[in-house]
This record gives structure tokens, C-alpha cells and sequence, in this order.
């Protein structure tokens, strides 16, 4: 009996990337932004695709990224490689931030800057309500489809309950949550050299 079994072949089960899926990068990329990354794509039309990497948070204080002094800790990830001096801002506030983008669920994009940084100093959300971004992912036409044809990322639906939360192995859990067919993926090194 000859049994070939590609562990490596994602089965998209016909899903196709939208506003609101997640994008989960192979096991073996070599990007430095999306190595072992969860990507929430915010947008996602006939121009192009645009997303925010969930799981790569880096230790810098709101004082520091605003210049100014306000009382407040929110959780700040590498967005992507487009634009890293933007900061972007994904949120569950809804109508309290003029012209944000509903995404999934209670989970909104950008809006109007200042009215979150005036919520921020009076505090009147809570550091879970809020999370910012340097950066962003970006594809062109056409380009992310490529990719997903290509096995670069499994795509999926995200899951509201997750986006907010900080999780060092969001990669890991997310894979978890995708079934058996994806377990051979959590075992493997980063760099298959040192297999």
C-alpha cells in the first residue's frame, strides 16, 4: 500500500479570504513579518487586500507612541510591513469613534483619531477594548489570491472572542482550533534545518 500524504498541502475547503477571515501562515515561511502569523483582514476588494498581524505584540508604552502623556496601557503589535510609522487601531467602541470600519462581530477599524486618544486620557474604555498597530499587511490586486493558491496561508473565519486577546502562541491555539488535519504543523521547527 502506497500512501502519499502532503502535510504541507492546506485543503482550503473553499474559503475564500474576506473582511473579517484570518489569514494563518504555513510553517516553514521565511518572512520575517509573517513568520508563524495570524492575520486579521480588515479589507478585502478589487484593488487589493489589507490586514493586521494579531500575534506579534513588542513592548512599547502608549507615552511613547503618541509623544504624549496619557495614562493608559493598550496592547501594540507589529501590523505588517506597509507604512510601519502608521498606527492603526483595531477596537469593540463601535459608534463612540466616528467613521471606524465594521469588520466582524463588535470588532471595528480605525475611526477618528482623536476622539479614541480624548477616551484614552479621560479613561473611559478599557485596555481590552482597544488594540494598536505599527504597520500594516498589504497585498495588491489579485495578490493575496495567489498567495492563498500557493499555500502561503490557510484561511479561515475569525473568531471575534480571539482577535482582542494578547496570546503569544495565538499561532499555535489557532492551529489547535482548525482540527486534527493541522496538528503535524505545531511540532515542527521554525527552521526545518534543525529537524
Amino acid at each position: 500500500m502506497n500512501s502519499q500524504t502532503d502535510f504541507f498541502r492546506i485543503n482550503h475547503q473553499n474559503v475564500i479570504p474576506q473582511k473579517g477571515s484570518i489569514l494563518i501562515s504555513e510553517p516553514f515561511s521565511k518572512d520575517a513579518y509573517f513568520k508563524r502569523s495570524i492575520v486579521l483582514l480588515t479589507l478585502n476588494d478589487e484593488d487589493g487586500a489589507v490586514g493586521f498581524i494579531l500575534n506579534k505584540e513588542v513592548d512599547i508604552p502608549i507615552v511613547d507612541l503618541f509623544g504624549e502623556d496619557i495614562d493608559f496601557e493598550a496592547s501594540v503589535s507589529i501590523g505588517g510591513p506597509v507604512s510601519i510609522d502608521r498606527i492603526d487601531f483595531l477596537h469593540t467602541i463601535g459608534a463612540k469613534i466616528p467613521q471606524s470600519k465594521h469588520i466582524i462581530d463588535n470588532i471595528y477599524w480605525g475611526g477618528d483619531f482623536d476622539v479614541m486618544l480624548n477616551l484614552m486620557r479621560a479613561n473611559a474604555i478599557h485596555k481590552d477594548q482597544v488594540r494598536f498597530f505599527l504597520g500594516y499587511s498589504g497585498w495588491s490586486k489579485g495578490q493575496l489570491d495567489n498567495e492563498v493558491e500557493n499555500d502561503y496561508w490557510l484561511v479561515s473565519d475569525g473568531d471575534p472572542r480571539t482577535i482582542m486577546a494578547t496570546d503569544r502562541n495565538y499561532w499555535k491555539s489557532t492551529l489547535k482550533r482548525m482540527g486534527q488535519q493541522y496538528s503535524v504543523w505545531l511540532n515542527l521547527p521554525e527552521d526545518p534545518q534543525f529537524n
